[in-house]
């Protein structure tokens, strides 16, 4: 068919113009993250939750993006985005845009939180303004738990400039010699100890048994930094410590994996993992009071462009207020909830039974992760079962799903583990995973050269009275019990013949060898997921002309893939309503007039971490929907294997339509929209409209309210 073909209508949307940057978007969505810690509709604590994500976010953006950036301008690599943009115009368009929300980070704590915090009782000091007894209690803690771990290191011409972690705290400390003059010297804050100190309690400090207690509804922290710095005297006797200024770098985390010089995936991503720690910096963070002639040792010693240097107004490394969240202060979280059990489990504990009745949809983290590990570990156990085949890619500490595959090997089960050894920065719990379970019998792959494999799948097959029967369970998220508590996603199990011996099919090619690239029903990338969804949308585009209400609505946490987007100017261009929800990056531009004015583009930023993947047809009536792991992103339809399931039980179809895709789609309390010059508007209903809260309504409807203490 014709509808992307006009060379006309091609030359159009290759325009730069019709593309946001990839980049730019990113930053967007964290900006949208900062404002939820702004937004007192949320719990304190959760506020301040909010705002470490947002600043442990951006450590992973100048770890990946914005080291990919540097290598590409060092290399001269000129291949440019959709929207043009060179390595060095994004590299300055970056710091144009991230300046002043520095800026805005750091009044949110300073003006906002902290006061907040203090008047409920939770009290973050400067060390400074502490009283006398107060500080003499810090010291005796600093010489007694802080002081043996330091390790002060001195800069000139016999001692190097030394190795800066990576994240961590550093003091850049001046002294004064009285016979050499002044002297340079750099001390790390120790990042085994917990940066936000408690300060002992000053009336129960005579009784060494009730040190660091103190009363239930007031509660004083200190920086570690601040610490360090009050007592360098300890460090330097009988020097002079004029100044002490902090400052932290960031390096670059994504070293290319050299596979074909390794012996084996393993050896080379445990290569990865060591060298990480040796990266590039591609930021270094100063105290806005460190004075000009330190700054530049840093710089020089660093090597280091002046636009890599980024100030800080307050304390840095944010992302350790997440240590906030441990404070047992209920009323100031989020209610604490008990996840549902889905109706079609309730009442019969046989999951095999269930399955061969009727497909079973699961919804997290409204109804429960467990029904997820009960499908493996009654595996394990069931002496029907014969095999079972499992993809694991971020499955996190303790892991239920771990221990279940290898009592399987223990109980005599043929069990096959494909483990993502290349799933960022859980590349060394993964590399431990694997070899468990290759010391409990288990088959394990390490995963395919050049693709990663993110798809979420479990088989089991169980020899019964009939003969073989698998069972499917497919997901949009990770068989991780912890973060099935935080992030949305979906589950379904299906012995659907088809969409078994698919899941078998892929299985096998994963593990052996296979040319295979159609499959009966899963939608499977690298091979043919985006010519296929591509074939649905000029589907959808023919179906409207002939009979008019055509309509596509997705739900995804990222959309950058070029002929995609393209697909959906088009079909907006046909006049086929397009929705779209996009948590995080979207390179699209809706609401333009003769190119995208059908199309509209959410984005939720809430409680939970939205990560379902959802793709809608209306297809003249005869609906398809399709749910899975796989964002619409060149490295996810190129560069990873990736599925989506249809939904084909009609009454599951409608739950997924009218409960997620349709409520989430009319969200107006945490949902923001873009607009056609990147901006994002905050949505709010309008006086005659009730307040949708979808996240909020779905737990009304699924989960059940745990009472507080």
């Amino acid at each position: 068919m014709g509808t992307l073909e006009s060379l006309e209508h091609r030359v159009e949307l290759d325009s730069t113009e019709n593309y946001f940057n990839r980049e730019l978007s990113w930053l967007a969505f964290n900006e949208r993250v900062l404002n939820e810690a702004l937004d007192e509709a949320h719990p304190l604590l959760e506020r301040v939750k909010f705002l470490s994500i947002f600043s442990s976010n951006l450590d992973e953006f100048f770890m990946v993006r914005v080291s990919g950036l540097r290598r590409q301008l060092e290399s001269g690599s000129l291949t440019a985005p959709p929207d043009g943009m060179t390595p060095s115009e994004q590299l300055g368009a970056i710091r144009e845009r991230l300046v002043p929300e520095l800026e805005r980070c750091a009044r949110a704590w300073t003006d906002r939180l902290q006061p907040a915090l203090a008047a409920a009782g939770i009290h973050v000091h400067g060390y400074a303004p502490l009283r006398k007894k107060q500080r003499k209690l810090l010291r005796q803690e600093f010489k007694n738990e802080i002081f043996p771990i330091l390790t002060p290191l001195a800069v000139d011409l016999s001692h190097p400039f030394p190795h800066i972690s990576n994240r961590s705290i550093n003091l850049a400390v001046v002294i004064r010699d009285p016979e050499l003059g002044e002297r340079f010297a750099r001390v790390k804050v120790p990042h085994p100890l917990t940066r936000l100190r408690r300060i002992p309690s000053e009336e129960r400090a005579d009784d060494p048994r009730k040190l660091g207690l103190e009363d239930d509804r007031e509660t004083h922290f200190v920086w570690l930094e601040q610490i360090v710095a009050a007592n360098l005297d300890r460090l330097f006797p009988g020097l002079e410590v004029t100044a002490a200024h902090p400052f932290r770098i960031t390096r670059d985390a994504d070293q290319a994996i050299e596979e074909d010089e390794a012996s084996d995936l393993m050896t080379a991503m445990q290569e990865v993992v060591d060298q990480r720690h040796f990266g590039s910096v591609t930021r270094l963070e100063v105290d806005s009071r460190m004075p000009e002639n330190i700054r530049a040792i840093l710089i020089k010693n660093l090597g280091l462009a002046p636009y890599q240097v980024y100030e800080v107004d307050g304390p840095m490394g944010l992302s350790d207020l997440m240590e906030l969240s441990d404070l047992d202060r209920p009323e100031l979280k989020d209610t604490p909830f008990l996840p549902a059990l889905p109706a079609d489990l309730a009442g019969d504990t046989d999951l095999f039974h269930v399955i061969r009745s009727r497909d079973v949809l699961l919804y997290h983290p409204y109804d429960s992760f467990r029904p997820v590990v009960d499908f493996l570990t009654n595996a394990a156990s069931d002496p029907e079962v014969v095999a079972i085949k499992q993809t694991l890619y971020r499955v996190g500490l303790n892991s239920p799903i771990v221990d279940a595959l290898m009592a399987a090997r223990e109980n005599g089960k043929q069990v096959s583990a494909v483990v993502e050894l290349k799933a960022r920065f859980d590349e060394e719990n993964n590399i431990t995973w694997a070899r468990a379970l290759e010391r409990a019998g288990v088959h394990v792959v390490y995963g395919l050269q050049d693709l990663k494999i993110h798809c979420k799948l479990s088989l089991v097959v169980r020899n019964e009275r009939a003969g073989i029967r698998r069972y499917a369970h497919l997901g949009t998220g990770n068989y991780n019990p912890a973060t099935a508590r935080v992030y949305t996603d979906l589950g379904l199990f299906t012995d659907d013949p088809d969409i078994v011996a698919d899941v078998s099919d892929l299985f096998n090619a994963l593990t052996g060898y296979s040319l295979k690239s159609d499959y009966r029903k899963l939608l499977v990338s690298p091979h043919s997921m985006r010519r296929q969804l591509i074939e649905k949308v000029e589907r959808e585009i023919e179906a409207h002309q002939r009979e008019g209400g055509g309509h596509l609505a997705f739900k995804m946490n990222a959309l950058v893939d070029k002929k995609l987007i393209a697909a959906l100017y088009q079909a907006s261009r046909a006049g086929v309503r397009v929705a779209l929800q996009v948590r995080g990056i979207c390179c699209l531009r809706p609401g333009v007039q003769g190119l995208s004015e059908n199309i509209t583009v959410t984005s939720i930023v809430g409680r939970f971490l939205e990560h379902s993947r959802l793709y809608y047809f209306r297809n003249g009536g005869e609906e398809e929907l399709y749910m899975g792991s796989a964002d619409m992103m060149p490295r996810n339809l190129d560069g990873r294997v990736e599925i989506l399931v249809p939904i084909d039980d009609p009454r599951l179809r409608s739950v997924l339509r009218e409960e997620v895709l349709l409520l989430h789609l009319s969200d107006n309390a945490h949902a923001s929209r873009l607009m056609p010059d990147g901006a994002y508007q905050r949505l709010s209903p309008a006086e005659s409209e009730p307040q949708i809260d979808s996240q909020l309504t779905r737990l009304q409807q699924r989960g059940s309210w745990l009472a507080e203490d």
